[in-house]
């Protein structure tokens, strides 16, 4: 057996005459399994609301979005569609418009974000899930249909029941500064709700989707696109996204759902970070007691060091047997930390034990997501703390034999 361990724990089991010591060392395990279990959750809430965030972006936004590097168009053609659909791993091209414009609906109006769609967007199923009245659709019977955020539907009191009353859809054109026609100032439309939709605040109260043939004649686009968004067929997508930057050139950018939202994503791993800091900082806070635990163990022991240095045992034991003991008393409370921590996000994501608190949140409860990176990571700074903390009262303890002490 290890003999710094053996005596460790040995010292950690024995009931001392000085009882300020267990109370102490129990402190700081405590302390330490509070503070590890309130880091696990925490950790585990980010990387929950980051996969919440993920969901929704991949239901609203395609796995690969080619636009052009300068300018808001660029001219689309069959030949150019042609050679995007011929790259291996591409399933769905599907072509997009997207301005602002200006809708009507009786009395209320409001300014939104149009987004003229070819119908294999439908083919994509990204709404499919996500729609919360009406029937998801671009055309029936001749008869284009918009699909509207609930947000609009709410703004607007719009009916996809309504068969009497049509959206009226106002876009600004570029006219000249002599003009006084009114008329020639804006183009307008009109369009029937079809269906409405739901995935997150921000896209139910700003996006509809319209036909891209409604869309190019209200916009007056002809062959400009905005952007293509491609679906593919489950091939690896980095190989798809190079294969398409090869075949698109230099003049277009192609993007991964990630790195169109890389800002949001990238601020969420900062504010991790930073959390995770100062969830450190408290760990090494309530891991202080370990320090002082280990100095008046290193004074009430002074007589077994000196018994152990005069048997031959040299200074490197002694600071093994107290770096061991700070090392047993922080392993035992990051232990029941860790299990703790992970014991209540099992809780929160199965039973729900903290909700969202809003009426009309996307979820009831805070999500959560438990990664082995964070568990290991956690369990590091730990051990590293400890055995920072553990240095000096086991250096000090190694200077501490004394012949009056025998």
């Amino acid at each position: 057996m290890n003999l710094p361990f053996f005596i460790a724990r040995r010292y950690f089991l024995s009931k001392r005459q000085k009882n300020f010591i267990n109370i102490i060392s129990m402190l700081s395990m405590v302390g330490v399994a509070f503070a590890t279990a309130a880091l696990i959750i925490v950790l585990s809430v980010f990387n929950g609301l980051e996969v919440l965030l993920r969901s929704l972006n991949t239901a609203f936004d395609p796995e690969l979005r080619i636009e052009a590097l300068k300018g808001k168009s660029f001219e689309v053609n069959n030949q150019l569609l042609s050679s995007i659909q011929s790259v291996p791993g591409v399933k769905i091209v599907t072509q997009v418009i997207e301005d602002y414009a200006y809708i009507r609906y009786h009395n209320a109006d409001m300014v939104v974000t149009i987004k003229g769609v070819s119908e294999n967007f439908l083919d994509q199923h990204r709404l499919d899930e996500h729609i919360t009245e009406g029937n998801l659709r671009l055309w029936q019977d001749s008869i284009p249909f918009a699909i509207i955020g609930r947000g609009i539907r709410y703004t607007l009191s719009a009916e996809v029941t309504d068969n009497m009353h049509a959206l009226q859809v106002f876009y600004i054109k570029n006219y000249k500064s002599g003009t006084i026609d009114p008329s020639k100032m804006y183009s307008r439309k009109n369009i029937r709700p079809g269906s409405v939709f739901s995935i997150e605040k921000n896209y139910d109260e700003n996006f509809i989707f319209v036909p891209l043939d409604f869309a190019r004649e209200l916009l007056d686009y002809g062959n400009r696109r905005t952007s293509l968004e491609v679906q593919t067929d489950g091939s690896d997508l980095n190989r798809v996204q190079t294969a398409l930057r090869h075949t698109m050139g230099k003049d277009y950018s192609v993007l991964t759902n990630d790195e169109q939202h890389k800002d949001l994503y990238r601020l969420m791993k900062i504010e991790k970070l930073f959390t995770f800091l100062s969830f450190a900082l408290l760990l090494l806070v309530v891991s202080i007691n370990i320090f002082f635990s280990l100095m008046m163990l290193a004074i009430d022991k002074k007589k077994d060091i000196s018994i152990l240095t005069a048997m031959g045992a040299p200074s490197s034991l002694i600071k093994r047997i107290f770096l061991t003991e700070g090392a047993l008393i922080s392993c035992i409370g990051a232990t029941a930390g860790l299990l703790f921590g992970a014991l209540l996000c099992y809780l929160q994501d199965n039973v729900g034990l903290v909700g969202m608190g809003m009426e009309n949140a996307i979820v009831a409860n805070y999500p959560v997501e438990m990664k082995v990176s964070d568990f290991l990571l956690t369990s590091s700074v730990i051990l590293v703390i400890s055995i920072v903390l553990s240095i000096r009262p086991a250096i000090l303890a190694s200077r501490s034999y004394s012949i009056d002490h025998l």
